[in-house]
């Protein structure tokens, strides 16, 4: 059973540095894709970013592009997001998901929601 652990969060002022971690068990499949989502109250689950696991290919929603560095590191099956110049906005439950493929069309990750994965959740906020 696949199980995905997120750790990190808390709060920081605007313009600040985070960084996030999961780590990802029970994988049999040796390539397959790692992100993160985002959900803050009010407003639908945005995509942050994601990295291909068995490849060196990552990705980034416009919004954070030159602000957040996705990681990973295969052997393992971790990865990592380490924010930068952190925005108020950017204040939001952040959650790991994997699926089997980083299909990325018109800058959006194409998770298949029905067959992904699921970490709990940690939560970032960036104070003024």
């Amino acid at each position: 059973q696949v199980k995905l652990m997120e750790s990190g969060g808390g709060s920081v002022q605007a313009g600040g540095s985070l960084s996030l971690s999961c780590a990802a068990s029970g994988v049999i499949a040796s390539s397959f894709c790692m992100g993160w989502f985002r959900q803050a109250p009010g407003k639908e689950r945005e995509w942050v970013a994601a990295a291909q696991i068995g490849g060196d290919s990552t990705y980034y929603a416009d919004r954070v592009k030159g602000r957040f560095i996705i990681s990973s590191d295969s052997a393992k099956k971790t990865i990592d997001l380490q924010m930068n110049s952190l925005k108020v906005e950017d204040t939001a439950m952040y959650f790991c998901a994997a699926d089997r493929e980083c299909t990325v069309i018109a800058g959006h990750w194409a998770i298949a929601t029905a067959a992904s994965h699921w970490g709990l959740g940690t939560q970032v906020t960036v104070s003024s």
